[in-house]
């Protein structure tokens, strides 16, 4: 009994105390994202213009940097994001992994299909430009593939998570290749980005989603954790090869994969 209890995970009394100030604090931000999806992003234009960011991007980055500072998460980015049209490639490991990335740089973000049905999150989500995919679906691939190229093409940023979905206890899952083709078909760069959750500049694995956690298991959980670092590394772009969509996949994964194990300055 004695050991039972030495080995026991500390009770953390301040996680009550904590979702005394983040709950309202998180409605207010909700109240806010519809603000942003409703006004401002009905008439601003969605692209850089000579590397400026056009005003709706900076509400979503401001929305997204406000949404992290209230689970408790201290933002540090590492390199160097390029410009846009750029085809940025992320591991996935939770929810969040879009709000990280957006508190850096707005991008169109192609996720699953089941999203634009949730309540008000699916809205907000196709106001900020989402690209919706049905999995299993080929004739889906195909046409979310053509959305892609064409928001590239346009002079924006698209961001996908090649992995397919989120992975657990830190497994880096494969890449799948097909997904790169829309930058060989646009002719734009793909840049990797290492999203990472970190604890005294050591990888913490245990803030993504545990297996069979659902995403509110995983909201109410991260919402009472202590404080954390998120990390965003924008990674040496992927060489862009026409008759290589599986190095460009493997290259990507790798870089990636280095970029999570690898310890940061605290």
């Amino acid at each position: 009994m004695e050991a039972a209890t030495a080995n026991a995970t500390p009770r953390d009394r301040m996680r009550p105390l904590r979702y005394m100030w983040r709950v309202p604090l998180l409605l207010a931000n909700i109240v806010f994202a519809i603000v942003i999806c409703a006004f401002i992003l009905s008439w601003a234009g969605g692209t850089m213009k000579n590397g400026r960011e056009p005003f709706a991007h900076r509400a979503i980055r401001l929305w997204s940097n406000l949404q992290l500072r209230i689970f408790g998460f201290t933002v540090r980015a590492y390199g160097k994001a390029l410009h846009d049209p750029v085809l940025f490639v992320a591991n996935h490991t939770s929810w969040l992994d879009i709000v990280l990335l957006h508190s850096q740089r707005a991008a169109c973000f192609v996720a699953k299909a089941e999203i634009a049905r949730w309540p008000l999150v699916g809205w907000m989500a196709a106001r900020g430009g989402t690209i919706f995919h049905r999995r299993g679906s080929n004739h889906s691939l195909a046409s979310v593939m053509a959305v892609m190229v064409e928001r590239l093409k346009e002079g924006r940023a698209v961001a996908v998570f090649p992995e397919g979905g989120t992975g657990y206890n830190g497994v880096l899952r494969v890449f799948h290749a097909r997904i790169f083709q829309a930058a060989l078909d646009a002719e734009v760069p793909v840049q990797p980005v290492a999203l990472r959750f970190a604890r005294n500049g050591r990888r913490d694995i245990d803030a993504g989603f545990r297996e069979n956690e659902s995403f509110m298991g995983n909201l109410l959980r991260l919402l009472g954790n202590p404080p954390l670092d998120v990390e965003v590394h924008f990674l040496e772009p992927v060489n862009v090869s026409a008759d290589g969509r599986r190095r460009m996949a493997e290259t990507a994964r790798e870089r990636i994969a280095l970029a999570l194990d690898t310890d940061t300055p605290a």
